[in-house]
């Protein structure tokens, strides 16, 4: 612990502090919870967005299966015809925390010979679309979730520094600083008495 002036200078600077920590915790700790809250909904959507393409998926393998043409959505050089061309994000805030929203993909289809590729390539392309957008939303829902999950990590140590160090901290250096103004204060009445004590021995000799 640092050491403090046992003044009243010092009790006064205390109280200050004292009276800041207490009334700036409540905050730290609602930011706290709502931090927790928005993480497990990022999750919750996020697991939700996993499972749902995840049946895509699936889905989207046993539908080509049946045409036995797996290949078919790359050209002849083995290079898939869709490709991610740009993806849309706005900004939003939780809590004081910049995150970024998904809003969206623009995806870039490269020219295929309609006489050399099969007829349900182009239902192929608009699913795999589909997926490539689960896949990005994904993406920046884990980058949410990193963001927030940060900000919950620098917030739990403020208020675990104001709970367990800071606030205590102040509360031992008031109680110091009193006993010392207290001992200080009892000293001065005796040092008082004692020389009222000589001043009357004076006058009576």
């Amino acid at each position: 612990m640092a050491k403090i002036k046992l003044t009243k200078n010092e009790l006064k600077k205390q109280r200050d502090a004292l009276k800041t920590f207490r009334r700036y915790l409540p905050t730290l700790q609602m930011k706290k919870q709502q931090l927790q809250m928005e993480i497990r909904g990022v999750e919750a959507r996020r697991r939700e967005l996993r499972s749902r393409r995840e049946a895509m998926e699936k889905e989207f393998r046993a539908w080509i299966a049946v045409f036995g043409e797996e290949g078919a959505l790359f050209d002849p050089e083995g290079k898939p015809y869709l490709a991610v061309a740009s993806v849309r994000t706005s900004r939003g805030n939780v809590a004081g925390v910049d995150i970024p929203v998904y809003e969206g993909a623009e995806f870039s289809v490269a020219e295929y010979d309609l006489f050399e590729t099969p007829l349900w390539v182009d239902a192929g392309i608009d699913r795999l679309k589909k997926l490539l957008s689960l896949d990005i939303e994904d993406g920046v829902l884990g980058e949410q979730i990193a963001l927030l999950a940060a900000e919950l990590r620098t917030t739990s140590q403020r208020v675990n520094l104001f709970e367990k160090v800071k606030i205590p901290e102040s509360l031992e250096n008031i109680r110091r600083i009193r006993i010392s103004l207290g001992d200080q204060q009892i000293a001065q009445v005796v040092r008082g008495k004692i020389a009222q004590r000589k001043v009357i021995a004076r006058t009576a000799a």
